[in-house]
């Protein structure tokens, strides 16, 4: 870098304090770069994930079921179909009884907006039947897919005892029974 005629010292520093400044952004460009294709794929993982669980749970009690059958919906999940902006939506139904389950990706790489955790993926689980359904009673709780430390998990959150805890193949027995 040449100098310009007339340029102070401390002009020229200041110069080439912006040049590596400069420089510099393009390290920061690729860091995000990476950081959104990781998120992007822990989101499908965390997805798949979670109806892996919801899948596991339908056929452990399909298996000790003897008149009746829990339906999952979608019955398969392909992570590369996953479209993190997209809602997606999860269904175990029986003889009227529903989990639904719903969720999105944050609006940025993480969010700590609605939990103190930092999450990537957040939504609700809701537990309802057609007695709930006729009291304008539908039980729901929040649902976030966390990033604690190098720990990742499913944990759920309910708004009204301010209960907090995983989100496993426990806590969907535990709706089921109360849509039972």
């Amino acid at each position: 870098m040449g100098r310009s005629k007339g340029g102070s010292p401390a002009g020229e520093e200041r110069l080439r304090r912006l040049a590596r400044n400069i420089d510099h952004l393009a390290d920061k460009d690729e860091d995000l770069l990476r950081r959104e294709r990781e998120t992007v794929a822990l989101r499908r993982t965390a997805a798949a994930q979670l109806h892996a669980l919801c899948a596991a749970f339908v056929g452990d009690l399909n298996g000790l079921l003897e008149r009746s059958e829990v339906r999952l919906d979608p019955e398969t999940f392909d992570a590369d179909l996953f479209q993190p902006d997209m809602p997606t939506l999860m269904q175990i139904q029986v003889r009227g009884r529903i989990l639904q389950i719903a969720f999105t990706a944050t609006p940025g790489l993480a969010s700590t907006e609605e939990f103190r955790i930092p999450y990537i993926l957040e939504g609700s689980v809701r537990a309802f039947n057609q007695q709930l359904l006729d009291k304008h009673l539908v039980e729901e709780q929040l649902l976030f897919y966390t990033l604690e430390g190098r720990r990742t998990m499913w944990r759920y959150f309910d708004t009204r005892t301010y209960r907090s805890g995983p989100f496993d193949r426990e806590h969907l027995t535990t709706l089921m029974e109360q849509a039972i």
